[in-house]
Order: C-alpha cells, then sequence, then structure tokens
C-alpha cells in the first residue's frame, strides 16, 4: 500500500508541474498573440491610412484632370501628366505628350461643349500603380443641334518618389 501511495503522491505532483507548465505556457502563448496582434494593427493601420491618403489625392487629381480640359489650363496640366504620357483617344488613335498637349490648349473650346461632368469615379490601386476610371456626361452643340453623350475614361497612374503621375489616359466613347 505504502508502494502505492507513493506513486500516487508522484503522480499528483507531476500533474500539478504540468499543469503549472500549461498554464504558464498558455499565458506565454498568450501575451506573444496579443501582442503579434498589436504589430499586425499597426502595421494594418499604417497601410490603410496610405491607401486612404493615395486614393483622396488620386480622386484629387482625377477632378484637377477634369478641371484642366474645362479651363483649358496647360500650365496646371503638365504639372500632373508624366514625361512618357500617351493618350488613346476613343477612335483608337495613340497620341504623345506633345501631341496631346497641343491639343488640350484649346480642347474643350473646340469641342462644342457646353457642359462636361464625370461621375462614377472608381479608383484601383496596386502598389504604385493605380487606376482611375470615371463617366463623363457632356452636352455640346454640333451643326446648330444640341448633342447629349457619355465616355468612359480610364486613367493610369504611377508613383514616382511619392509622387502621383497620369502615365496614360484611353477613352472609350458610350454608343
Amino acid at each position: 500500500m505504502h508502494y502505492l501511495n507513493q506513486k500516487i503522491n508522484l503522480i499528483y505532483h507531476a500533474m500539478k508541474k504540468i499543469n503549472t507548465f500549461i498554464r504558464v505556457s498558455g499565458m506565454v502563448l498568450y501575451f506573444i498573440a496579443i501582442s503579434s496582434l498589436q504589430h499586425v494593427n499597426a502595421q494594418t493601420m499604417n497601410v490603410s491610412t496610405e491607401y486612404k491618403n493615395d486614393l483622396s489625392t488620386l480622386s484629387k487629381l482625377n477632378a484637377k484632370f477634369i478641371e484642366n480640359f474645362i479651363k483649358q489650363d496647360t500650365v496646371a496640366h503638365n504639372e500632373i501628366i508624366h514625361k512618357d504620357f500617351v493618350c488613346i483617344q476613343g477612335s483608337g488613335v495613340i497620341v504623345d505628350r506633345d501631341e496631346y498637349m497641343k491639343g488640350w490648349a484649346n480642347g474643350y473650346q473646340t469641342s462644342g461643349n457646353k457642359s462636361f461632368e464625370y461621375v462614377e469615379e472608381h479608383i484601383r490601386i496596386f502598389g504604385n500603380t493605380a487606376l482611375v476610371k470615371s463617366k463623363t456626361n457632356y452636352t455640346k452643340t454640333a451643326n446648330g443641334e444640341t448633342i447629349k453623350g457619355s465616355s468612359v475614361y480610364t486613367d493610369t497612374y504611377i508613383k514616382e518618389n511619392g509622387r502621383w503621375w497620369c502615365v496614360q489616359a484611353q477613352i472609350t466613347p458610350v454608343k
């Protein structure tokens, strides 16, 4: 019987040690997990803040792009357009930056537009590249007739040295 009591006593103390070890290990794992989550949350908040700032900046650039067109402001537009910019026009013609900017100087006036707005803005960011898509609605006069229409455009932006630049615009008329 004495032998059996010794074994039970040994098992009891061993179980207490195992139980203590499990509690301590569990607490250590818990603190490691909490610490990791706090680190991930801090990183996520930074990414989220940067993402939100980029969305805001790109939306403002999109508004400025349209404002520059309506005002025919080539000086302000030069501050948005990348040196390697190209435009794919609704006809499928690809225009380089120089030719594009020449047309920009009087493009709104010669278009016959009486009103011009953009709607349905959608921005997607992929690292240092972003796509800004919107729909334009316009009313213009051609041959004494009022015409209403719209187009969809996608502007491609790249981020260089912390600054967003438009490198390509593609315009598709809505039929």
